[in-house]
């Protein structure tokens, strides 16, 4: 399930040493085969290595342990937050492991907005007015951290690398 292009690095947590440079977190139907697809390829290429979800997660499913294992085996982590996300249970899941690991262990994680407004998220506006507290606190947490607001044209080509 998982793809890597590098080995051990520093620890994430207590218990685990980090094996993974960047965990990336998205809703796959809106960029797993666009944007994601493109970003995950070349951090591989350019040697980072990279947990990404190979397989579709349905609605409603408890966080799969080998996706929490990914997380608090990452050093970081890239949210892509695209106009779907929040309708996702999994990754707002991910999300709120992934802000606890930032808290916790010093976790970098870095926000990408794909075509979505960042106060849409802070403010829990549009796709993303969610009802469950720690979520919510989970999107104004994420949104209120520095990261790239990608929209328009040329932007799936977009690389931080």
């Amino acid at each position: 399930m998982a793809s890597t292009s590098s080995s051990a690095v520093m620890a994430s947590s207590s218990d685990e040493a980090s094996i993974y440079d960047i965990f990336l977190s998205f809703r796959g139907e809106d960029t797993r085969y666009s944007f994601t697809d493109h970003l995950y390829h070349k951090l591989i290429q350019a040697g980072i290595s990279t947990f990404r979800d190979e397989e579709g997660i349905n609605s409603g499913e408890e966080l799969k342990p080998e996706i929490e294992r990914a997380i608090k085996a990452s050093r970081s982590s890239i949210v892509v937050l695209s106009q779907n996300y929040a309708t996702s249970t999994w990754c707002l899941e991910e999300l709120v492991l992934i802000l606890q690991q930032r808290r916790v262990f010093s976790h970098f994680v870095l926000p990408i907005f794909y075509h979505v407004n960042p106060s849409d998220v802070r403010k829990q506006t549009g796709s993303f007015a969610i009802e469950k507290d720690r979520w919510k606190t989970a999107l104004t947490e994420v949104a209120n951290l520095s990261g790239f607001t990608l929209s328009g044209y040329g932007s799936s080509s977009f690389f931080i690398i």
